[in-house]
């Protein structure tokens, strides 16, 4: 690992005085993000330590480039004092959302802006050495071509699809062919400190943060793409399960047909309540004879992806508008039973699907009044997500941060 421009997040080894300088340091580090700016009063109560201790400390973390002196307070009599805060450019952390047919990758500061976003960049992800590698070449010409210097990255999120354990760095679904964490393997490639994380769990995790979760503390995210995956928000904390697996909505054996699913079972939610399941009874209703716009647009059904039967929509295509609601239909049959589960204050419905809007929602809505309690559903609100595409970037980059922060 490159030294990082300032010492307090550093993994150095050390022990007594300088050790619990370190840990008062990101205390105070974590109190300031938290409750924004403060003077060296409010940092004195909250600490209880005394005054020219903990003004040493914020003189340090000044030095060091972590916090900034922004200015007096106003007061009603006697001198002013000074508030303190968050350094924006202090460090920063990139987050690395892995889609199906491409990679969304965005910078993160210090003060959880969003600084930059590059999003769909052609990619396709495949369980290979080589997609594995053209993912390494997509993260590094990203960092290539920030204009900060690489010592300020402290972190880096990636989010992959199926089972990943953010804990350990393993990702069982994808790119798991040595020993080692996949974390660590990238951390040798790319020489900055690396976090995993299921996909879903970092694009809810940014909704929850930034988007639509305000006052909620129990929540369900669902992530419809080529898949369905689900972030789960309880008592404000998001829940992994015991082996960090949780979420695995799509997976449920909810249908009784022989469709056998990419986890290798047959009968999942996903099997005909997905994006995947939407371009195959799609192509199947083409092939049978049905009429739509995509069909005189592409010469070969393969070359039809996601976003196209999206865009169809938007373009008042009735056979993806009908096939659409029909997918509603069935994910809202099955949010129906994790309602009657969860009884959450919250859904939020994001992924792909999510940007056909009205067309998904209004199914689902449908759906989960017929198949949920009602006195249940009642108290349950349902959401389009409000960052879209920008929740699985924006989630990485807090959950590393996160990381960095709490290590």
């Amino acid at each position: 690992m490159p030294k990082q421009h300032f010492e307090v997040f550093s993994d150095e080894n050390i022990s007594g005085v300088a050790f619990k300088n370190k840990t008062l340091k990101r205390a105070i580090i974590n109190f300031l993000d938290n409750a924004g700016n403060a003077t060296v009063a409010e940092l004195n109560k909250e600490f209880n330590i005394s005054t020219p201790k903990i003004i040493t400390l914020v003189n340090e973390l000044i030095h060091d480039g972590v916090i900034k002196d922004y200015g007096k307070v106003n007061s009603t009599g006697g001198r002013r004092a000074s508030v303190y805060g968050l350094l924006a450019e202090a460090g920063f952390f990139i987050g690395v959302d892995i889609k199906r047919y491409c990679i969304n990758i965005g910078l993160l500061d210090f003060k959880k802006n969003l600084v930059t976003i590059k999003e769909n960049i052609p990619y396709k992800l495949e369980n290979t050495p080589e997609s594995f590698q053209a993912l390494l070449k997509s993260i590094k010409q990203f960092i290539s071509e920030l204009p900060i210097r690489r010592n300020k990255i402290l972190g880096i999120g990636i989010n992959l699809s199926g089972r990943v354990n953010h804990a350990s760095g393993y990702s069982y679904s994808y790119f798991h062919f040595q020993e080692e964490p996949l974390t660590s393997i990238i951390e040798s490639e790319l020489k900055i400190q690396t976090f995993l994380e299921n996909d879903s769990r970092a694009m809810a995790y940014g909704e929850f943060c930034c988007g639509e979760v305000h006052s909620e503390k129990n929540v369900l995210y669902v992530n419809m793409d080529y898949g369905i995956g689900l972030g789960i928000l309880i008592d404000g904390k998001i829940y992994y399960g015991k082996s960090g697996f949780s979420g695995e909505f799509g997976h449920i054996p909810f249908f009784n047909n022989e469709i056998i699913c990419h986890c290798g079972k047959k009968g999942c939610l996903e099997t005909e309540a997905s994006g995947s399941a939407l371009l195959r009874i799609f192509k199947e209703k083409v092939e049978a004879g049905t009429t739509s716009q995509l069909a005189k647009k592409y010469k070969h059904l393969d070359e039809i992806k996601l976003h196209d039967l999206i865009e169809a929509a938007y373009n008042e295509d009735m056979l993806c508008i009908d096939l659409i609601a029909q997918i509603g239909e069935k994910i809202g049959r099955g949010l129906g039973v994790l309602i009657n589960l969860f009884n959450p204050e919250l859904v939020i419905l994001g992924g792909m699907l999510a940007k056909t809007g009205d067309y998904i929602r209004l199914p689902i809505k449908s759906a989960l009044n017929k198949y949920s309690l009602s006195l249940v559903n009642n108290d349950s609100q349902l959401r389009i997500s409000k960052l879209g595409e920008k929740a699985g970037v924006i989630g990485a980059c807090l959950m590393a941060r996160n990381k960095v922060f709490n290590k």
